[in-house]
């Protein structure tokens, strides 16, 4: 399938409508629409991948008839999250960095599940639709998710729907997310990045066509930020040692960031006496912020790592009991499944609750 570039895109919709209307609000209306009608936005920077199972099959894994391994077989989903009625299933290599993201998505995506499950989404997610008859996702990816989690392939919910695809997708989705303060820093600033894209270009058909470019003023009210926000989306993203450090896990704030970076960018034009950067020059002022960032990251205080205890064992027969029974299988009152154990602290009260029910039942 052809694929139009952006400019194509944008020249097609300023044949039908001038540079003011394109950025007035599209039409839209509020439909109630089925989830398996509805895909998600690959291109989104803060999309999870997923692999989408029906319910049948949702329902053999969260009752263990389905094995993890067997699972990532039948769907490719390695490196993946697999989602479904009640079930979702973290695919990524265990522990490593892209599994530790996916798990806090996972937690926000369950945790909102809960309450959909007892209320409605008070800002429904936003799609628009396909040539093949189908809807794509524009903002609301996390709720969508949750909405899978919680009813099922085979439902339905309701979402706004654009009448046609928006001339800016990108733009409208760095809108909606730039003003939240729950997402990822690394979504904030590729978002803006993807939609300062979209007023580049449209800016150059505008000079093209009319002689003027957008002005700053303009790009900024464009994407629905102050002047103050604008500049210090316009500094984090130059250089990619910014953007790939918050990738990567790292969480200054973004003021702190800002003044790094321009401290770096003043130190070097003082140094090399230039009042304005070249490519080569921006190259080697991403080095020196790389640099900055790997110094600040080493020089942080080392997290202690998490113990597990078991409490001091005086009895032999209850050291024994412990070492042949299935502690899955005692009658604790304690729920395995939703047990989180990456907290030390839950896993070592789970512990020593195991202890004293084996110590109570052998004094017994």
């Amino acid at each position: 399938m052809y694929i139009l570039s952006l400019e194509q895109q944008l020249s097609a919709e300023l044949n039908r409508v001038n540079f003011d209307k394109l950025m007035v609000e599209q039409p839209y209306e509020y439909k109630s629409i089925f989830l398996n009608k509805i895909r998600p936005d690959s291109t989104n920077p803060r999309f999870l991948p997923v692999v989408i199972i029906p319910n049948q099959d949702a329902y053999q894994v969260a009752t263990k008839k389905i094995t993890k391994s067997q699972l990532i077989a039948r769907y490719d989903a390695e490196n993946k999250v697999v989602i479904g009625k009640a079930c979702i299933v973290n695919c990524f290599k265990y522990n490593s960095p892209d599994w530790k993201k996916a798990n806090k998505t996972i937690e926000s995506i369950t945790e909102l599940a809960s309450n959909i499950a007892v209320s409605e989404i008070i800002q429904v997610p936003t799609i628009y639709p396909t040539e093949d008859g189908g809807y794509q996702i524009l903002t609301g990816h996390r709720r969508f998710f949750a909405m899978l989690y919680a009813n099922g392939l085979d439902s339905a919910a309701h979402f706004k729907l654009y009448l046609s695809r928006p001339a800016l997708p990108k733009t409208k989705q760095f809108q909606e997310n730039a003003s939240r303060e729950d997402l990822p820093q690394y979504g904030k600033l590729q978002a803006f990045k993807d939609a300062m894209l979209e007023i580049e270009t449209l800016s150059s058909m505008r000079q093209r066509q009319e002689g003027k470019v957008l002005t700053v003023k303009e790009c900024a009210s464009i994407l629905g930020v102050s002047m103050g926000a604008f500049d210090n989306y316009n500094v984090l993203t130059r250089y990619a040692a910014v953007l790939d450090a918050y990738h990567h896990g790292y969480a200054q704030p973004f003021i702190k960031m800002k003044k790094m970076v321009l401290s770096i960018e003043n130190s070097y034009k003082r140094k090399h006496n230039i009042t304005a950067l070249n490519i080569d020059h921006k190259t080697a002022i991403n080095q020196l912020i790389k640099k900055a960032i790997l110094k600040e990251s080493d020089t942080k205080p080392k997290q202690n790592p998490k113990t597990y205890r078991i409490a001091p064992i005086t009895s032999v027969d209850v050291l024994k009991t412990l070492l042949s029974v299935n502690v899955f299988e005692l009658e604790l009152g304690i729920d395995w499944n939703s047990l989180d154990w990456q907290d030390n602290r839950q896993v070592n009260d789970a512990i020593a609750a195991v202890v004293s029910y084996i110590e109570m039942k052998n004094s017994a």
